[in-house]
């Protein structure tokens, strides 16, 4: 078994959950999110029903967290609460403001800036491509050209 306080993980379909260790053979957590629509409250299970017959990863934290009892007063004091949400109230939230009083999800922010990340590649890529075949689609010269090859009743560079 972990050591008591412990932070826990388990993957889980494409995720990480997660959870305390309190002890007893038992684990603090906020219980399964359904398809949005059953929410279970945190609770305290055993570490049997918080594998669910996956494997566990204690999580080992670089910066400071409070001392184990602390951790585990905190994951209790919250027992019951029932306002999961899976971007600002998750059970990482959870787990991170039991360790360090910081309410937090590792997994939301980066799947909050993926959107970003890829659409800078993307525009990398375009530029890349641009640049190799004498292109430069997003320059004022190129929109000047373009409104002169398009034509059409009063299109010209000075109308920019």
């Amino acid at each position: 078994m972990p050591p008591e306080g412990a932070h826990l993980v388990t993957p889980w379909m494409g995720y990480t959950h997660h959870g305390i260790y309190v002890g007893d053979g038992n684990v603090v957590h906020y219980g399964a999110l359904m398809y949005d629509v059953i929410r279970k409250p945190v609770e305290e299970v055993s570490f049997a029903a918080f594998a669910e017959g996956r494997r566990v990863y204690v999580v080992t934290h670089c910066e400071g967290s409070f001392d184990p009892v602390e951790v585990i007063r905190r994951a209790r004091s919250r027992l019951g609460e029932n306002r999961y949400r899976l971007l600002s109230n998750n059970c990482e939230h959870f787990v991170e403001w039991c360790l360090h009083d910081r309410h937090r999800s590792f997994q939301v922010e980066v799947a909050l800036q993926f959107p970003r990340w890829f659409g800078e590649r993307v525009l990398a890529m375009l530029m890349k491509w641009s640049r190799k075949w004498g292109q430069t689609p997003f320059s004022a010269a190129a929109a000047r050209s373009e409104v002169r090859r398009g034509g059409g009743p009063g299109a010209s560079a000075e109308n920019l």
